[in-house]
């Protein structure tokens, strides 16, 4: 059975702290979709990851001789954003082949146990150069200025040749051609214009009465909008999220909430996250100069617009003020008077970093917010965990 293996040896995964301390590269929400979920629908393949020797391999991660099998393995860089025109040359490779960029990067292998030379070692032979863009995810502001293009990408190939549930006549619908409505999503009483980008409603999901939605947008499984949200593309609220408020150009990867007032644009929350009433960033410096934003390699610029990116398991307490290009960490519990420093690092208690969580503390709160939507924590979690509590 030919299969997929994610790297991310050459991908410098820290250069995305805060979302690949909790994950791989490979599993960062863009557009719809994580980037395995892409891959596999699009090669119609299961995945696996490439033991990196480090904290986060666990049970998908794999020694390449150990799961190759009678079929042939793509091997397939994590940070890299399938398209079709890529998926197609990829699929065209003979074992032994990769594809390289003009530049030199290699980012796609193909091979069998033959290409296998000994536990580490796969003999590759002749590059097929692929001369078109490819997209690619390097640092978190990539997540969001590429959430435009990846839901578009998404919406085709999740809509293909199906038919979207009907749109209830309560709804003002701009452009219904480019809505598309799972099974199970109740949206009713509100605006949804699609002129400016496709409109994606996951299984389940429910968007309430008087909610204003300016496509690209999309929404996961069981997620929800309370009422009277304002949504501004490109804005996609991962599975079983929950957005109220002013939205614009965020990605939610999966189970947090922004449900009420407050201002959240040009960002990335991570998982299981939670922002208190009033919560609020800045993604615009007051000069409209470039935005500068800590990384573990020294500060970068991130272009003139760049919110708050929030790590895993994070929360903030009623009317939060975000700095411009803020970074939290994972598992902090931000409050504070003012707006907070540009860097808050993870297991903070309070915005200035200088009181901790007490690991016992942040696993109880973790599992109370989990409860909360029919969740535990599992002891892989815990494990990833207690090793960033330790060595960051």
């Amino acid at each position: 059975m030919n299969k997929i293996i994610f790297t991310e040896e050459f991908c410098q995964p820290e250069n995305l702290h805060p979302f690949t301390l909790t994950r791989q590269i490979q599993d960062i929400r863009v557009g719809i979709l994580n980037i395995r979920e892409k891959w596999e629908k699009m090669l119609g393949l299961v995945s696996y990851d490439k033991k990196e020797d480090d904290y986060k391999d666990l049970g998908r991660s794999v020694n390449i001789e150990e799961v190759i099998g009678t079929g042939d393995c793509f091997m397939i860089h994590g940070n890299v954003l399938p398209t079709v025109r890529l998926v197609n040359a990829i699929q065209k490779l003979k074992n032994g082949e990769y594809i390289a960029t003009p530049g030199g990067n290699n980012i796609a292998f193909r091979f069998s146990r033959k290409e296998i030379t000994d536990k580490y070692k796969i003999k590759v032979g002749h590059a097929v150069v692929f001369a078109e863009e490819i997209k690619t995810i390097q640092y978190p502001w990539d997540i969001f200025q590429l959430n435009d293009w990846a839901i578009r990408q998404d919406f085709s190939l999740l809509k293909g040749k199906r038919r979207s549930q009907a749109i209830s006549r309560t709804n003002k619908v701009i452009n219904p051609s480019r809505v598309f409505i799972e099974k199970g999503a109740k949206v009713e009483y509100s605006i949804l214009n699609a002129s400016t980008g496709p409109v994606y409603i996951g299984k389940n999901a429910a968007i309430m009465e008087g909610c204003i939605i300016r496509g690209p947008f999309a929404m996961g499984e069981g997620a929800c909008l309370k009422m009277g949200t304002r949504v501004y593309g490109a804005t996609t609220l991962g599975p079983f999220c929950v957005g109220g408020g002013e939205i614009k150009n965020a990605v939610l990867f999966g189970y947090s909430n922004k449900a009420h007032d407050g201002y959240l644009g040009d960002a990335v929350i991570g998982e299981w996250c939670n922002m208190g009433a009033g919560t609020c960033n800045s993604n615009l410096k007051n000069n409209a100069s470039q935005v500068k934003v800590w990384t573990p390699g020294g500060e970068l610029t991130a272009g003139t617009k760049c919110g708050v990116m929030m790590g895993d398991y994070s929360r903030t307490s009623i009317n939060t003020s975000f700095n411009t290009g803020t970074v939290t960490g994972v598992c902090c519990n931000v409050f504070g008077s003012g707006l907070t420093p540009r860097y808050i690092p993870s297991f903070s208690w309070g915005s200035e970093g200088v009181t901790r969580y007490t690991f016992e503390k942040a696993i109880a709160d973790i599992e109370n917010w989990k409860r909360l939507k029919g969740h535990e924590i599992s002891d892989d979690e815990k494990s990833i965990l207690k090793y960033i509590f330790d060595k960051f």
